[in-house]
């Protein structure tokens, strides 16, 4: 069950601006990446569902987050369907973030009023998960899209809340050009939480790194 309501999760969001994301089926590592990730000033996680048995991992992260990381609002992405959705709010996720605009799982997360974030790529699906109950619109993929396509959208429709993942790095031309565009807040993998960081073993690094990533986009948005 859910920790946090949709509305407390939304404005987390827009509060610390960045929601990294990652995924790895060792369950010791993963607790010390989201350890670092805390540590560093983040107040989200977005694990990134893709591997077989995912679900036991992001269980037992949910646990020790509970337990040992008071305030960490903890999420799951690459979810397909309603039944994902399903178990992993019965597993604690706070929010979930699909790759895709499926209605299916609208409707499982809006009965537990657990924040759901879709992927779109038109004005057109970016409506129909506003009129589902959307709160922050995923734009995905990022790079695709890029600033120039929220700037678009946003004057026809000022009111929308868009989180870009994919094409997201932790540099202030990068940050800047999305937050001045009017993005909320930014998902960031790979560029943030690093292979090299990953096979290093290099937690303090990752300390460092999220807690300047958070420090560029408080800088940009002013």
């Amino acid at each position: 069950m859910a920790q946090f309501s949709r509305i407390e999760v939304a404005s987390v969001m827009k509060e610390t601006g960045m929601i990294p994301l990652f995924f790895n089926n060792d369950i010791d590592l993963s607790k010390k990446v989201l350890k670092a990730c805390y540590d560093g000033g983040a107040r989200l996680m977005e694990f990134t569902a893709r591997g077989d048995f995912a679900h036991e991992v992001f269980g037992e992260l949910t646990k020790y987050a509970i337990a040992e990381l008071p305030g960490m609002i903890m999420g799951v992405g690459s979810v397909t369907d309603a039944g994902a959705a399903s178990l992993y709010m019965a597993l604690g996720a706070n929010f979930i973030v699909t790759p895709v605009l499926r209605e299916d799982i609208a409707i499982a997360c809006n009965r537990k009023k657990v924040l759901w974030s879709p992927g779109c790529g038109t004005l057109t699906e970016i409506t129909r998960a506003e009129e589902l109950g959307c709160e922050i619109v995923k734009l995905f993929p990022g790079d695709i899209y890029g600033p120039q396509f929220v700037k678009g959208i946003k004057g026809p429709q000022p009111w929308t809340s868009v989180m870009p993942t994919g094409g997201v790095s932790p540099t202030e031309e990068n940050l800047r050009g999305w937050f001045d565009a009017g993005v909320t807040c930014v998902g960031m993998g790979s560029k943030l939480i690093s292979k090299e960081i990953i096979a290093n073993k290099d937690y303090a690094k990752l300390e460092q790194d999220v807690k300047a990533a958070l420090a560029l986009v408080k800088a940009v948005r002013k």
